[in-house]
């Protein structure tokens, strides 16, 4: 807040009145055509916007001022709230043309992180979240809103499943109770305290039974979740308190998240499988690769769905069904996927409408989408019986015949632009609008009028903003004006002028304009009014058409891709045949195939597959392959294999690749065994187990143990969980020998002429070399470290032949040294070699013996 001086002028004092209010968040001040910031917020604003910074007086002292013309808000506003900003919009209440001193004004909208409808801010295929917080002991309450689609979830549960949801559903601000401490795992996050009075449940109770007109929440599932009502509760409390629009009229019924209902992946699963987001910033994540929607309901349910996969076998059964039948129905698909591309985001433009935010060119897109919705559920009609289960699409034959008859076929995006409401729907409307045409032939006539009557030919009748109507004449003429004419305005070359006929139409012309933006504003306000009431219907037709979308995309992607149905069943076996990986079989070079494997998981003969072979040559593919096919099963997609059966799984796991969280204090390996604790900790029956070198960060014989100790766990533990376990251990080959359930297989490659080939097939057998020192040629090592290290290799592999690990060393150290000191890159060393490669030993006297090493000595300075 701006520190007050005992001279503050009164622009000042109701500046600092209204930042009071809002101490966290930045000001946006409107002056005029300008929004103004002050003091500290006038320099976060520069420096994230890049504008000009400067000071002005302030009563006795100066204060620092940032700025934007309000017309740019769409433009700067988004990079304020991308910055983690809260931003209050300060309007002006008043016209200040009415009023005496200064204007009243008011905070009209609290924009965050969390609460935004700027298309500019959210993603149109990712929900845009708000998360409350309250905890209880070691409890947690959850609430989640998306305001500018109006889902509203609710849970309960310790930190652990916390979590799981702020990695599932990935809040973009989190508002908590001040008295709480924030769980530090999301401490990086925007993070905003409120005031203890705003958790209080018997607040939050009230609240939402009187938003929902319902006397209970029996009818929502929630009378036994008193820690997410209260979190919730505290929702209305944040959006509502000191605004003018009602944000939450288009949230119409609260959910319980049934995460039993889901198969569940952690933090670490979704980033190893890059299911949401890529490895690499150019890269591409499994939704990329199979999002095919149109619209973006669509977008955000694909999502939704790749984050939280069914359990179900029924339901999936449902969702594979639908997209079984568009296979078979190419027109109808074409049809219908050319109409989804007409469809706009209802959701959200939902949301404008509740919160008085939609203009008139979102509410011609609304008009459009109905329509088109009408045409879909007449191409559906004939096949109700087949598609039984999907709820029938609502009709709207009202609202668009409201629609229609009211809007304009072509629409401004202000409003303020005017010709928004059609002709013959309002009267005076009309009759106001005849007195704006007629008026440009009066004009004409008027001006014609007064060249034949004055003689001047060059007479023209204009307008502008500063001096309104006006009759040009130029200096040449100037002797013809007649007298009762009125000296308006004079120019270097012309006169302007005025007469009481002029007047007279200026002041009807004007007043008409004036009184048509007030009409056209009421009845554009009394049908979005109307539009409102249908706001229910509407959300239900938007969650059938983002089903359908996203069943029109997996065809799409089905048949492009030559995917196949996938079998699930309650059982245990995951038998794939012909798998590949989706996203890189995607990124490789025009013309070149990827080699598919077959994988076999069960509970009683194979239960864990221990994975060998060379670096490089696809060990890692196929873990991940198998379980992104498994998952894709379970959305209800087709996968990329020639056979999918799938036992349902509650559980995909994944341990892969080397990363540290320094910040915390943990190393690599640390990290590695972070992870590998909680997968050994949460295993299930139905769990799917990715391991991809446990034990590599350590010394060679600590790693081989834990890896060891980790595979006989599993295969110990009472869920014998099915497992994919890629190593370079080749010590963990023997485990298959005393572990019945452990089976080998590798990764093949060829050898030619000391190259390697890469066949990436899967075998069975375990493999005894992994090439590591021809991946290092691959990646451009020198040559001479490439020599030497295959000469180390050849000294080390005799040696363990021979048991004796301590003598190869040791030779290595010493036998060689004259090997290694050569090939130092030094050009005294160079000379030297080049020196004793000439001298011939045989031919040499003692004499002439000791000499040249006295050469040889000085060539090193000593």
């Amino acid at each position: 807040m701006a520190k007050a001086t005992k001279k503050e002028t009164p622009l000042m004092t109701q500046y600092n009145t209204i930042k009071a209010k809002y101490p966290d968040a930045l000001l946006l001040f409107r002056v005029g055509d300008f929004y103004e910031t002050f003091g500290q917020d006038a320099v976060r604003t520069s420096q994230i916007l890049g504008i000009v910074l400067t000071k002005r007086a302030n009563g006795e002292g100066h204060i620092e001022l940032a700025g934007f013309p309000h017309h740019s808000v769409d433009s700067y506003l988004p990079k304020l709230v991308r910055a983690g900003l809260r931003v209050a919009i300060c309007d002006q209440l008043e016209d200040p043309k009415t009023v005496k001193g200064i204007v009243k004004r008011g905070v009209t909208e609290l924009v965050t992180p969390g609460v935004t409808f700027n298309d500019q801010v959210l993603n149109s295929k990712k929900n845009n979240f708000l998360l409350s917080l309250h905890k209880e002991k070691e409890k947690f309450g959850i609430a989640l809103v998306d305001v500018s689609t109006g889902e509203f979830l609710i849970s309960e549960g310790n930190l652990d499943k916390l979590l799981h949801i702020v990695h599932t559903f990935d809040p973009s601000e989190i508002i908590y109770q001040r008295s709480m401490p924030l769980p530090d795992q999301l401490k990086n996050r925007n993070a905003f305290k409120l005031e203890d009075w705003a958790f209080q449940h018997n607040f939050a109770y009230e609240k939402l039974t009187a938003h929902f007109k319902t006397n209970s929440l029996k009818g929502f599932g929630a009378e036994n979740h008193p820690l997410a009502v209260t979190a919730a509760g505290a929702i209305f409390a944040y959006l509502v308190e000191d605004t003018h629009h009602n944000l939450l009229a288009h949230i119409t019924k609260l959910q319980i998240i049934p995460q039993e209902e889901y198969l569940m992946m952690d933090q670490f699963t979704l980033r190893n499988l890059e299911i949401v987001y890529p490895s690499h910033p150019k890269g591409k994540s499994l939704l990329d690769i199979i999002d095919k929607t149109s619209t973006p309901m669509g977008g955000r349910l694909l999502r939704r769905r790749i984050i939280l996969p069914l359990k179900s076998v029924n339901d999936i059964a449902r969702r594979l069904s639908l997209v079984d039948f568009l296979n078979e129905q190419d027109q109808l698909k074409y049809e219908i996927s050319e109409l989804l591309k007409t469809i706009s985001d209802l959701d959200r433009l939902m949301g404008k409408l509740a919160a008085e935010k939609i203009c008139p060119k979102e509410l011609g897109y609304l008009r459009q989408s109905l329509i088109s919705i009408q045409k879909i559920k007449s191409l559906l009609h004939p096949h109700a019986d087949i598609l039984a289960w999907l709820e029938p699409l609502n009709s709207f034959g009202e609202l668009i015949n409201l629609l229609e008859s009211h809007l304009n076929a072509e629409l401004p995006v202000l409003l303020a632009k005017g010709n928004v409401i059609r002709a013959e729907i309002s009267e005076e409307l009309d009759h106001l609008r005849g007195l704006q045409t007629k008026g440009r032939g009066f004009l004409d006539e008027m001006c014609q009028r007064e060249i034949a009557r004055t003689g001047i030919t060059s007479l023209k009748i204009d307008y502008n903003n500063v001096f309104g109507y006006f009759i040009e004449v130029r200096n040449t003429h100037k002797d013809k004006v007649p007298a009762e004419w009125l000296r308006k305005q004079t120019l270097v070359n012309a006169e302007r002028y005025i007469t009481e006929e002029l007047k007279e139409y200026e002041t009807q012309i004007l007043g008409a304009e004036e009184k048509i933006s007030v009409l056209e504003n009421q009845l554009y306000r009394k049908l979005c009014a109307d539009t409102m009431m249908y706001i229910d219907r509407i959300q239900e037709n938007s969650h059938i058409i983002a089903q359908l979308d996203v069943a029109v995309g997996f065809s799409e992607l089905a048949v492009s891709e030559s995917y196949t149905k996938p079998v699930l069943n309650e059982g245990f076996v995951i038998d794939l045949k012909e798998a590949r990986h989706p996203i890189i079989e995607n990124a490789l070079p025009l013309g070149e195939k990827y080699i598919p494997n077959d994988v076999f998981l069960d509970k009683d003969s194979q239960q864990i597959i221990m994975v060998t072979g060379p670096n490089m040559a696809g060990k890692s593919a196929i873990l991940r392959q198998t379980a992104i096919v498994c998952l894709m099963a379970q959305i209800g997609s087709f996968v990329p294999a020639k056979h999918a059966e799938i036992g349902i799984l509650d559980k995909i796991f994944t341990r892969v690749g080397a990363s540290d969280n320094i910040s915390a204090g943990e190393s690599t390996f640390m990290v590695e065994m972070n992870e590998a604790a909680n997968i050994l900790n949460n295993i299930s029956e139905r769990s799917l187990i990715l391991l991809d070198e446990i034990g590599r960060g350590t010394s060679t014989y600590d790693g081989v143990s834990i890896a060891w100790a980790i595979a006989e766990y599993l295969h110990q533990h009472p869920s014998q969980a099915k497992t994919l376990f890629a190593t370079h251990y080749h010590e963990l080959n023997e485990m298959t020998v005393n572990f019945e359930r452990i089976k080998n297989f590798h990764v093949s490659i060829q050898e030619n002429k000391g190259n390697i080939i890469f066949l990436r097939k899967l075998l069975s057998g375990g493999s005894e070399h992994s090439f590591g020192i021809h991946v290092a040629k691959l990646a451009g090592m020198p040559a001479k470290v490439v020599n030497r290290a295959s000469e180390i290799l050849k000294t080390l592999e005799a040696s363990r032949a021979q048991n004796n690990g301590d003598d190869a060393v040791k030779r290595i150290t010493e036998e060689n040294m004259q090997l290694s000191f050569f090939q130092l890159d030094d050009p005294v060393l160079e000379n030297i070699r080049e020196e004793l490669t000439k001298i011939d030993i045989n031919t040499l006297t003692p004499i002439e013996a000791l000499m040249k090493l006295n050469s040889i000595k000085k060539m090193i300075g000593k």
